[in-house]
């Protein structure tokens, strides 16, 4: 019993016995991790994918390991427990209670892996939990392995899973729907704008289309990545000399690794850059803060141009989801937009976490892994929600507001540009300044100015200054 009553078995590692509890399949090891990282309570466990990508890797290495000599019975139970793992039930039945806030080699939850499925394994072969026998944590479900080569290699599997099956299509929905809009609005005249003043006349698919081509080349951006984050620390073991594994085991359970999950892994070019660097997952990162940073700038854009509805610039008109005000009877705001932006902030300031991490890998290893890991695979998730709730809730439900662009496009004294090639800039320049003075219209200067409004209506033509005459 522990000092809360609680049933209890014992369990031992190299410092000695401990207290473990008895529906738990965890073992000593990962129960001083709990007791000496009480940090940020469940909220900071390490993330399931994480330990998902974990129990790929032991699942591979078991059945591998088999053609070097680990029994098949022993094999086959290691492999069957690490399908409870990859599954998410032993996660989401408590067996995994580590803080991220632990060694930054991740070493506790790779014990915590192997503790769970040896355990498992254990019961699935009918012997006792807790006694090692017939499986052993480091001798059997950790063999040819460290702690060192397999978590950075968990991270590189689940962050690969997450961009290609959740990340990469919700920003290509999100891509799509705007492309849709910009097809769509192609021949729908607006103003321009720049430095938030009037410009010249542009379409609102050609807004659009910008927008379209923004998260295009943030896709570019995350598969010109992939190839690194394919690449994996398996078979470095401890300093990336590949001690204490064998001849062919990284490559043959790379290739396990690549067939569970139906992605190219390959075991790195290199292994101690494996080990002593995360470059390649700053490097992710830097494409997902480049994506934020886009969804920044069109989350910000709809926002504004659906401003209003009689005070603002009202271009567009929003989804009405929800009421916006506990004390303003009938206001509606743009609350997607105010969502995504704020995910977008959130992951520009995990990108500073992960490059710190990355920067702080001293000689041989990097101990900042389970920040980096945490933070990429958060926001890979924030940013796979967000774009899936901006483009059901928002942009899909857009309605662009006519008679207020054209209104705009009418008073805006920016037209003027279009009389630059017939009158000069300086004579231009002054018609739009005594319009903006005088209160009147473009028209009505140019007029008085002399231009004759045959050729002012044959010069001044929106419709034609959308592109290279």
């Amino acid at each position: 019993m522990d000092n809360e009553g609680k049933k209890t078995r014992q369990e031992s590692d190299t410092l000695g016995a401990m207290e473990v509890p008895v529906d738990r399949y965890y073992g000593a090891q990962t129960m001083r991790c709990l007791l000496n990282f009480r940090i940020g309570g469940t909220e900071e466990r390490m993330p399931k994918p994480l330990v998902q990508a974990m129990g790929i890797l032991k699942k591979a290495a078991a059945e591998v390991n088999q053609e070097y000599g680990l029994d098949s019975k022993i094999s086959a139970a290691i492999s069957s427990a690490a399908d409870e793992v990859i599954s998410g039930k032993l996660y989401d039945e408590g067996h995994f209670p580590l803080p991220i806030w632990q060694t930054g080699s991740g070493t506790q939850t790779n014990m915590n892996t192997n503790e769970v499925i040896g355990n498992r394994a254990i019961e699935i072969l009918g012997g006792t939990v807790g006694t090692k026998d017939p499986v052993h944590p480091n001798d059997h479900v950790n063999k040819s392995q460290s702690s060192n080569d397999t978590f950075p290699s968990a991270i590189h599997i689940a962050v690969a899973t997450a961009l290609v099956t959740q990340l990469k299509p919700a920003l290509t929905k999100l891509r799509d729907s705007l492309n849709g809009k910009a097809i769509e609005w192609k021949n729908i005249i607006k103003i321009g704008r720049t430095h938030t003043q009037d410009a010249v006349p542009i379409t609102l698919g050609q807004e659009f289309s910008g927008y379209t081509q923004q998260l295009t080349n943030g896709l570019h951006r995350l598969d010109a990545v992939m190839p690194r984050v394919y690449q994996l620390a398996l078979g470095g073991t401890a300093v990336g000399t590949g001690l204490n594994t064998r001849k062919g085991f990284a490559e043959n359970c790379v290739k396990r690794i690549s067939k569970l999950t139906s992605l190219p892994f390959v075991v790195a070019p290199n292994l101690f850059e494996a080990l002593a660097s995360r470059d390649a997952m700053v490097e992710v990162h830097g494409a997902l803060n480049t994506v934020a940073t886009s969804l920044m700038k069109i989350g910000n854009d709809i926002r504004f141009l659906g401003s209003g509805p009689r005070c603002g610039l009202g271009e567009l008109m929003l989804p009405e989801n929800e009421p916006g005000s506990s004390i303003m009877p009938g206001k509606v705001n743009p609350t997607q937009c105010e969502a995504m932006t704020m995910i977008c902030a959130q992951v520009m300031g995990n990108h500073f976490a992960v490059t710190t991490g990355g920067a702080n890998g001293h000689f041989e290893l990097n101990v900042f892994k389970p920040l980096i890991a945490s933070n990429v695979l958060r926001s890979i998730k924030l940013l796979t929600d967000g774009c899936t709730s901006f483009c059901v809730n928002c942009v899909q439900g857009i309605k662009p507001n006519k008679d207020k662009m054209a209104k705009i496009v009418e008073e805006s004294l920016m037209l003027v540009t279009a009389l630059n090639p017939h009158i000069g800039y300086d004579k231009s320049a002054l018609i739009a300044k005594t319009a903006h003075l005088n209160g009147t219209t473009l028209k009505q200067e140019a007029l008085n100015a002399g231009i004759s409004e045959k050729d002012f209506d044959e010069w001044v033509r929106p419709e034609k200054m959308l592109g290279p005459s």
